[in-house]
């Protein structure tokens, strides 16, 4: 594997029709690398979960992949409104979805607990009217 491979995507507001394609091709590449099947579940489940987020909270944004020969980074910035209570926000169930969005069976309040639970290092980064930067890292 080369030092450092990179992905980017750009991930589209309110489109829940495309929501998972980023977390999809970045599964198929580390299979193709042979990355660990652990490895590659945790990553796919804490990227779909931000990037489910970045479609529903944020006006979409950008997620960049960084695949090393220890670790996934995967940061996640958006140009959203903000996250007003992280610790609120940390809480299992705890959500802000309007009800259209939980018609379609999202917005249980898993995104942020399920991202710090299949991430071996979380950081968010938030300011309100500004955006969210939300930094996960999968060793392996």
């Amino acid at each position: 594997m080369a030092d450092v491979i990179t992905l980017n995507y750009e991930i589209s507001p309110d489109d829940f029709t495309r929501a998972g394609e980023a977390s999809s091709d970045v599964k198929s590449k580390l299979k193709q690398l042979g990355v660990s099947p652990e490895a590659i579940r945790k990553v796919s489940i804490a990227m779909y979960e931000g990037e489910i987020n970045m479609v529903i909270h944020a006006e979409g944004g950008k997620i960049t992949v960084e695949i090393s020969p220890e670790s996934i980074v995967m940061i996640l910035a958006d140009k959203g409104p903000g996250i007003p209570d992280i610790e609120k926000a940390m809480q299992a169930g705890w959500s802000t979805a309007p009800d259209e969005v939980r018609s379609l069976g999202f917005g249980a309040g898993m995104g942020l607990p399920n991202m710090k639970k299949y991430s071996d290092e979380m950081d968010v980064k938030t300011e309100l009217g500004v955006g969210t930067t939300v930094t996960m890292v999968v060793k392996y």
